[in-house]
């Protein structure tokens, strides 16, 4: 199982982050599903969340880009691709995961990734965080983000304390 050894996150204290949530409008059990995952996480953790949706997975970089400009301590990229008879998997798939990691860098912004690229809907569906999924992929983008969003200060000012996130 892809999950086994996650990282823990039940003490992740996140009091006073905006995190922005966009999230595509493809696949709409799934995407519901990861959707209140990242948004229980945040809410978990004690940051507030607003959620915005986009066409499809494609757009999601200009999304989280425009979130980290606007202020955001962080945001959560949300979207399903499931593989087809074409290249547009694969061509999807790199365009969002390149676009993403590009906004991280160009803005310093934490940008949790929470893009399901699955063979079929059954995997998708295993990820989601339903009640009969396996995983919850939403909420561990939203945790990834917010324990990064804690960090990065740190990292800005070495000797400052470490903050409460993730515990090996």
């Amino acid at each position: 199982m892809s999950g086994s050894g996650a990282p823990s996150a039940e003490d992740l204290h996140a009091e006073g982050l905006r995190v922005a949530i966009v999230a595509s409008s493809w696949h709409q059990v799934v995407m519901d599903g990861l959707i209140a995952g990242a948004t229980a996480a945040c809410t978990r953790a004690g940051a507030v969340s607003v959620l915005y949706r986009v066409p499809g997975t494609f757009e999601l970089p200009l999304a989280a880009q425009v979130a980290a400009s606007a202020g955001f301590d962080a945001v959560v990229a949300l979207g399903v691709v499931i593989r087809g008879g074409t290249p547009h998997f694969e061509y999807v798939c790199d365009a969002a995961t390149t676009g993403l990691g590009r906004v991280a860098l160009d803005t310093s912004v934490p940008i949790g990734f929470g893009i399901l690229t699955c063979d079929d809907e059954a995997q998708a569906l295993d990820r989601a965080g339903l009640p009969d999924s396996r995983e919850d992929k939403g909420a561990e983008a939203a945790q990834a983000a917010l324990a990064l969003a804690l960090t990065l200060p740190t990292i800005r000012r070495p000797g400052a304390a470490q903050p409460t996130g993730f515990a090996g």
